[in-house]
């Protein structure tokens, strides 16, 4: 992608981040930087930026997960024995360069990790109105039938969404 580069989050970045999402979220959706240090540590395979000539511009930070298995907001990343999804927890792209197609490029950066991982699948919770973007990625609804996963994300608000698809 011309313009942009894609590598795996460090620790240094998560000021950067910590703008973004200042820029991209209304508070509500606003993670402490400690959260996401925790999960940078325990993940850090799973977690990426894209950088410009001015820094880190957006960034993705996921974990292999299963189906159906919900991180409540600012909640810690579970670890699964057996994983059957990439699950992207959140994605966020500075204004400087919204439209210019690296929130595609760190989606396609996570399916391509996943399936290294052999997993096969991807979910998230959508929130902020993003649905549109993320059905033109192949995403579809999945309800979810456990209490616990509804509560936890039941932390997005009432709009979120929990979705998923098939990779590869």
């Amino acid at each position: 992608m011309e313009g942009f580069q894609l590598r795996n989050m460090r620790d240094a970045d998560i000021a950067a981040i910590s703008l973004i999402q200042r820029q991209q979220y209304t508070d509500g959706f606003i993670e402490p930087d400690h959260v996401l240090r925790a999960r940078l540590a325990a993940f850090p395979q799973t977690a990426w930026v894209a950088t410009d000539v001015h820094g880190v511009c957006a960034y993705l930070v996921g974990y292999p997960s299963v189906v159906g298995h919900v991180t409540p907001l600012c909640g810690t990343f579970a670890s699964h024995q057996t994983p059957d999804t990439i699950y992207l927890h959140d994605l966020a792209v500075a204004r400087r360069v919204a439209g210019a197609g690296v929130a595609g490029a760190l989606v396609h950066l996570a399916w391509r990790t996943g399936i290294g991982m052999g997993i096969y699948r991807s979910s998230l919770v959508s929130v902020q109105d993003s649905q549109p973007f993320w059905h033109r990625h192949g995403y579809g609804a999945l309800g979810l039938m456990d209490q616990m996963q509804q509560t936890h994300l039941a932390t997005y608000g009432s709009a979120a969404n929990y979705m998923v698809r098939t990779l590869g």
